[in-house]
């Protein structure tokens, strides 16, 4: 008899699962299945392990400096993001550091000042930074949500496409955003059909989360 191959996908422990059935071997038919890919389930744990993680950070620097940054013009922010973008390029494309923090904390800075950026563009600069820790933290966890909610519908869209990227195309995504987002601030953030400062911001939290899972899969 031929080999009589037909699939399925079904879950099982959170992964999205071939069946290969039946495969027949005299009297006996063997039932497999291999995996193809993980859910949205694992991405959203491992996606909101490293948003804890930069909140953490966020709000431990918050603690110590108080809200000086909100002081800041957002194209002051965006540079800022740009300098963190160009180490990490830097470093790929050298193969070493000579200051000995490595990609990691630059990707968490993308991700905290991408927030402070979101934050500036809805409450704009102020000459008095002063924000009580409850909101400053309330206003992170609320683009941190909008992120999340964009990554889902994209993960949708694209699948765990991601995951098959190198971390040095995330890096070149990110400084293409930036230069989008240069771009559109010296247009005064007037756009045609593109998308705003904003929706760049919430890109790069997003690219810059990816990278993170990536690294924290290599430790």
């Amino acid at each position: 008899m031929q080999h009589i191959i037909a699939t399925n996908q079904w879950l099982i422990s959170g992964k999205r699962c071939t069946f290969i059935t039946p495969k027949t071997h005299g009297f006996i038919i063997e039932i497999g299945y291999k995996v193809i890919d993980y859910m949205p389930e694992k991405t959203f744990q491992q996606y909101d392990n490293v948003i804890r993680a930069c909140r953490k950070v966020f709000m431990a620097k918050n603690h110590d400096y108080g809200t000086a940054w909100r002081i800041l013009r957002t194209s002051s922010i965006t540079d800022q993001i740009y300098i963190k973008a160009s180490r990490i390029r830097s470093i790929e494309e050298k193969g070493e550091s000579k200051v000995d923090e490595g990609i990691r904390p630059e990707f968490i800075g993308m991700i905290n000042y991408s927030v402070m950026a979101l934050i500036q563009l809805e409450l704009k600069s102020a000459e008095e930074p002063h924000m009580n820790a409850e909101v400053v933290g309330a206003k992170y966890d609320a683009f941190a949500a909008m992120a999340r909610d964009l990554m889902a519908d994209k993960n949708h869209d694209y699948g765990e496409a991601w995951r098959q990227m190198r971390i040095s195309s995330l890096t070149d995504i990110i400084l293409m955003k930036l230069l989008r987002i240069k771009q559109i601030e010296d247009n005064n953030g007037l756009t045609l059909m593109s998308e705003g400062l904003d929706a760049n911001y919430l890109d790069i939290i997003n690219y810059s989360a990816f990278a993170l899972i990536m690294l924290d899969q290599q430790i």
